[in-house]
């Protein structure tokens, strides 16, 4: 890898394009450099961990509407469009809508892949543009599932080493400002742009995609699912735009009224961000881990520690026996999704579920109760206003420890760490202390993720809605990846059972 230093220049320093951040990038894109058989197999992984989440979202409110979105803009000029989840592969959309709808079923659920550093990301959300990108130019341009692989394995490094140097949430700026640039980069590998057109499309696509991280604070509502896909959409235009002469403001990072001086850390502020070097191969989505459960991924090892507390001290589920439950944590899982977050919504029973799945009062409480977490049933109103949950509920609390967050923020993959310690004080006067690092599904947890629990996740999420056929179908091809031809990417997707999406009632917009 290679280290660049990143800093604000004054616009009479006249920074070199070729000593830009997005020109780093774009170099990185246009590198042909192969694509390992591990890489490979991984993303073939996560291309199913997509399709297992957006199966489950099919038939919720937000895919809905933005399925209506997209279905309401037929397939452009120039291809032969992109598949939607849930719709007959015949029905073929303009690319940017198909990342739109199938970028919201992506993410609605917050259940696909992690990666967490200097920021938060969900470097899946990479796949659901490149994906409609390639089915629409699959003809036009011969792209093959070769192309593809390349593409996503682009997104997915650009994203993961914009995460590991530039905090974005520390100045409240959303996370998806670092995925429009890595969708773009993606976009770029895989139709072979020269490193000035993925230039001009990453600094486009970075300066449509800056917004407030009030999309995740306090009462949050439907528009979390659909910030991801709107940054994606916008890499799709971006891209195009670039492909015709387009250019972008510049240095889009470094310029003294760019994103670093006055959205970031300032006119002084300086980064180092790591890139891998000419001919390097793009290993990044290695270092990223996917969800076993439906919840905000600091949540995952807290859920799998509930479970285990579940089955050893079942006294715990009862309020009663309870005086306090004190969870010691990250800097990020208490100030974020805990009760530093100073958010009441975290403890109302009547709140959404998007908020809901952002408050580890709430997740840790249910997943003691129940000593289990499903994507529907923990989240039910009637199960978050249960009495006895929220009279346990209110007695959780967080509070930073120092060492919790030195290992979230540790570059030592062995010690890096999403957990943290619980402390449960109980009537009797006696105490139950545990503690938990990463959690079960991780690379290094109890159980860590591998096709067969990828295949099975899948299969779980599409069995209501997917029919047998389809799902048989859909993993065989997704396993052919790295093999399918040019007129087979139109098989990455799902089709939803007959009748499903018809019996759902469709809103109205302007178009």
């Amino acid at each position: 890898m290679q280290l660049h230093h990143v800093r604000v220049h004054r616009s009479d320093e006249n920074l070199a394009r070729t000593d830009q951040l997005a020109w780093k990038i774009a170099e990185v894109a246009s590198d042909p450099v192969g694509v390992s058989d591990e890489v490979t197999e991984m993303i073939v992984n996560r291309v199913i961990d997509n399709a297992a989440v957006a199966a489950a979202s099919l038939t919720r409110r937000p895919v809905v509407s933005a399925r209506s979105q997209a279905l309401a803009h037929p397939r452009s000029f120039n291809g032969v469009g992109a598949t939607v989840f849930g719709e007959q592969r015949s029905r073929r959309v303009s690319p940017e809508w198909a990342a739109w709808a199938n970028g919201v079923a992506v993410r609605e659920l917050d259940y696909h892949d992690t990666f967490l550093a200097a920021e938060y990301s969900h470097p899946g959300d990479n796949i659901p543009p490149v994906v409609a990108v390639a089915q629409h130019l699959a003809t036009a341009r011969g792209l093959t599932g070769r192309d593809l692989v390349r593409g996503i394995a682009t997104g997915y490094e650009i994203q993961i080493d914009l995460v590991k140097g530039i905090s974005l949430h520390a100045h409240k700026i959303d996370h998806v400002a670092h995925l429009g640039p890595s969708a773009a980069a993606g976009i770029g590998t895989l139709l072979g742009l020269d490193p000035e057109t993925i230039f001009q499309a990453v600094g486009q696509a970075l300066h449509t995609t800056t917004a407030t991280r009030q999309s995740r604070k306090g009462e949050i509502s439907s528009w979390k699912a659909h910030a991801p896909a709107f940054a994606g959409k916008m890499a799709v235009e971006a891209v195009d735009r670039a492909m015709r002469g387009e250019t972008s403001p510049t240095p889009i990072y470094e310029g003294e009224d760019g994103v670093i001086a006055w959205l970031l850390d300032g006119p002084d502020a300086a980064y180092e961000v790591s890139l891998p070097s000419n001919g390097e191969a793009k290993r990044a989505i290695l270092d990223s881990y996917t969800k076993e459960h439906s919840a905000e991924y600091q949540a995952q090892a807290w859920i799998d520690l509930a479970r285990k507390l579940h089955r050893e001290h079942p006294a715990l589920s009862d309020p009663a026996n309870v005086v306090s439950v004190v969870i010691h944590t990250s800097h990020h899982t208490h100030y974020v999704i805990g009760s530093g977050a100073n958010d009441p919504q975290k403890y109302v029973p009547t709140a959404s579920r998007e908020t809901l799945d952002h408050s580890i009062p709430y997740i840790f409480t249910v997943a003691l109760q129940d000593g289990s977490w499903h994507h529907v049933d923990s989240y039910r109103p009637e199960r978050a206003g249960r009495a006895d949950t929220i009279a346990l509920w209110n007695k959780v609390t967080t509070t930073e420890d120092s060492e919790w967050t030195r290992r979230y923020h540790s570059l030592d993959p062995a010690e890096k760490a999403f957990g943290g310690r619980v402390e449960i004080e109980l009537t009797d006067g006696s105490r139950v202390v545990d503690e938990i690092a990463v959690a079960d599904a991780h690379p290094l947890g109890a159980k860590p993720f591998g096709r067969a629990e990828y295949v099975h996740k899948f299969r779980t999420l599409a069995a209501d809605v997917v029919e047998e056929g389809e799902i048989v179908r859909f993993l065989a091809a997704a396993e052919r990846l790295p093999r399918l031809g040019a007129g087979e990417l139109g098989q990455l997707t799902i089709v939803g059972r007959n009748g499903l999406l018809a019996s759902l009632p469709t809103p109205n917009g302007i178009f």
